[in-house]
C-alpha cells in the first residue's frame, strides 16, 4: 500500500499530556483539594460551562499530524477503567493512581464522543487497556501498511518492529531535539527531511536497544525485574541495576530461572553468583532476591506484557480518515474550538 500511512494514538495519554499542559498555574501548582475545586472554573470552558482546555489541546495537535503527516488511516484508543483484567491478576495494579479531576473526566466522555462524530474510528473496552487495543490493531495490518503509535508510554516500545514505529512524546521538544541529533547520523534521521510531531522521538528497534538498552521485546522482562512505579507493578526488589544485563545476557526472565535452576547446589549458585559478576559486571547479587521474588517477576512480566488479541472485527478500510467536515464545524463551534475551524482538512 504505497503512501499509505496508519496512525495509531494512544488517546487517554494525549488528553491527559493536553489537560495539564492547558491548565491555568494557579491550578496546576494547587495541593490543597478544596481550593483547586474553586479554581475549576478558570479552566478554559465553552458557553455551556463544558470544559473544554484539554480536548481543545488534542484537537489542534490531531489536527496538526493530519496536515504534516498526511496519513490515510487513524484510530484512536482510550482507557475506560482501571479495573481491567490486569487489576484482576493483581489487585494493586495502578492502586497508587489518584482519581481523575471532574474537569478532566467530564472531557474523556466528551472527546472520545467528538472524534465518532466527526468520522474517526474510537475504540475502548471494559476489559482491555488502551494499549492492549492499539498493539492488537497494530499487529493485524502492520504487515499490510506502515503503522506509526503515538504515546507517552513507553510500556509501546515493546511493540516497535520492523513494521511498527512509536514516536514517544517527550515532555519537551529539546529533549526530541537532542535525541533526534544523537542518533541522527548515526541511523540517517535528518528532521528537514523527515517529519516528525512535535516533541517526538521515532523509535526504530535498534534505537530501542541502544537508548534504553534492550530489544523491543524485551521491554515486559525489564519490567519484569524492575517493576513499573507508575503503574504499581512490583517486579524484583533491590536487583534494577541487573536487569540489563541479565537479559542482554539471557534474553528473557524465563531463561535466567533456568540458568538458576540448572545449579543444583550452593556451590553452583555460588559459581553463577561469580559468572555474573566477572563477567556481566554485575557487583550486587540478584541470585537471593530472584529466586525469593520469582513469582513476582514473572507476574510483573504478565502485567507488563500488552496483549494483542483484543477482538475488534473491523477491515483496514474502516480506519480510512474520512472526516465530515460539516459536523466537525458544527462541534467545533459548539465547544468553542473557533480557531480549529479553518483548520479541519
Amino acid at each position: 500500500m504505497e503512501n499509505n500511512k496508519f496512525i495509531l494514538i494512544d488517546g487517554s495519554s494525549m488528553l491527559v499530556t493536553n489537560y495539564y499542559g492547558n491548565l491555568p498555574k494557579a491550578l496546576l501548582f494547587e495541593k490543597d483539594p478544596e481550593k483547586k475545586e474553586k479554581l475549576y472554573s478558570q479552566i478554559m470552558h465553552n458557553e455551556k460551562g463544558q470544559y473544554t482546555n484539554a480536548m481543545f489541546g488534542m484537537m489542534r495537535v490531531i489536527l496538526k499530524i493530519i496536515k504534516e503527516q498526511n496519513p490515510t488511516h487513524m484510530m484512536f484508543a482510550f482507557d475506560m477503567t482501571r479495573d481491567t483484567f490486569r487489576r484482576e491478576k493483581y489487585p494493586d495494579y495502578k492502586g497508587n493512581r489518584g482519581e481523575t479531576p471532574e474537569p478532566l473526566k467530564e472531557q474523556f466522555e466528551n472527546m472520545e464522543k467528538l472524534l465518532e462524530d466527526i468520522g474517526f474510528q474510537v475504540m475502548y473496552d471494559m476489559k482491555y487497556e488502551a494499549d492492549d487495543i492499539v498493539g492488537s490493531v497494530a499487529a493485524k495490518f502492520e504487515k499490510e501498511i506502515p503503522s506509526y503509535i503515538i504515546t507517552k508510554d513507553h510500556d509501546y516500545l515493546q511493540l516497535v518492529n520492523d513494521y511498527t514505529r512509536v514516536w514517544l512524546i517527550q515532555t519537551k521538544q529539546e529533549t526530541a531535539d537532542e535525541l533526534q541529533s544523537k542518533y541522527g547520523a548515526e541511523y540517517g534521521y535528518n528532521s528537514k527531511f523527515a517529519a516528525i510531531p512535535d516533541k517526538a522521538f521515532e523509535v526504530t528497534p535498534p534505537l530501542c536497544l541502544s537508548e534504553y538498552g534492550v530489544r523491543p521485546e524485551q521491554i515486559p522482562d525489564l519490567k519484569g525485574i524492575q517493576g513499573d512505579p507508575s503503574d504499581n507493578i512490583p517486579g524484583v526488589k533491590g536487583v534494577s541495576s541487573a536487569a540489563m544485563p541479565l537479559l542482554a545476557r539471557y534474553g528473557t526472565i524465563e531463561k535466567v530461572y533456568e540458568a538458576i535452576d540448572a545449579c543444583a547446589d550452593a556451590k553452583e549458585q555460588k559459581a553463577l553468583n561469580t559468572m555474573w559478576k566477572e563477567e556481566l559486571g554485575i557487583s550486587r547479587s540478584p541470585l537471593k532476591a530472584m529466586i525469593q521474588y520469582r513469582d513476582l517477576a514473572l507476574l510483573s512480566k504478565d502485567l507488563a506484557t500488552i496483549r494483542k488479541d483484543y477482538e475488534f472485527g473491523k477491515s483496514l478500510d474502516d480506519f480510512k480518515i474520512s472526516i465530515n467536515t460539516e459536523k466537525a464545524k458544527e462541534e467545533f463551534e459548539r465547544y468553542g474550538f473557533k480557531s480549529l475551524i479553518d483548520k479541519i482538512p
